[in-house]
């Protein structure tokens, strides 16, 4: 279930997945869209009635993430979104670079002609995302184009690692992608990735998806402390 952009999470729905695996991707939902802030404290009663959950569900699901170094305990603070620091920040990306590369690799070697029409719909809704200006937008056309990448490459692992490798730099993309100099010139990245996709030349591929990543960490950078 989407959440909107109000700042408030929506309810769970209680359905046949695990609550508590509900909860942790509700979360990392907000903090990748920038509903819940580096620094904020965290307070379980709030949340709970934000998500119609119990406090114990909610504790479980805050223990992984914590696990994940999503949130952590500081000091009287109570549990907080983390700050990443400059150095984490540059090693995720150098990491995200190599990650993605390989997968968009793997994606052309088990690509048939529907998986690459799905894929240039798919950048051709992240550069209509781009060109909006919508955050949320973004973030989400830009999840769902590396979900199925990664799942038509039959890589789970990097999947799971993407995933947890934007959400720690959540704070920084949120500040990054809205800039509009950096808009024009993913919209750019993409468009060749794109275009490198349909000609199903690897070279070309994997040199725009390190490109689109570290053009996208030196422009995030900028806000790292």
């Amino acid at each position: 279930m989407a959440e909107t952009n109000s700042g408030r999470l929506s309810p769970i729905q209680f359905e046949a997945a695990p609550l508590r695996a509900k909860i942790i991707e509700s979360m990392r939902r907000a903090i990748e869209r920038g509903q819940l802030q580096p620094g904020e404290r965290l307070v379980e009663k709030d949340l709970c009635e934000q998500l119609g959950v119990s406090r114990t569900s909610l504790r479980e699901a805050l223990r992984e993430l914590e696990a994940e170094g999503v949130v952590a305990q500081l000091g009287a603070r109570g549990l907080t979104v983390v700050k990443i620091s400059r150095r984490d920040a540059e090693n995720i990306y150098r990491i995200r670079a190599d990650i993605e590369a390989l997968v968009f690799e793997q994606f052309l070697d088990a690509a048939d002609g529907k998986a690459l029409s799905e894929a240039e719909t798919l950048c051709d809704d992240i550069i209509a995302a781009y060109k909006s200006g919508d955050f949320v937008a973004i973030v989400d056309a830009k999840r769902a184009l590396y979900d199925f990448i990664c799942d038509c490459a039959d890589n789970r692992i990097a999947r799971e690692l993407l995933g947890r490798l934007t959400l720690r730099t959540a704070q920084l993309r949120s500040r990054s992608v809205v800039r509009k100099e950096r808009q024009s010139q993913s919209i750019e990245e993409i468009a060749a990735l794109k275009t490198a996709l349909l000609a199903r030349d690897v070279d070309a591929v994997r040199t725009a998806a390190r490109a689109h990543v570290d053009n996208a960490a030196r422009s995030a950078l900028g806000f790292a402390e």
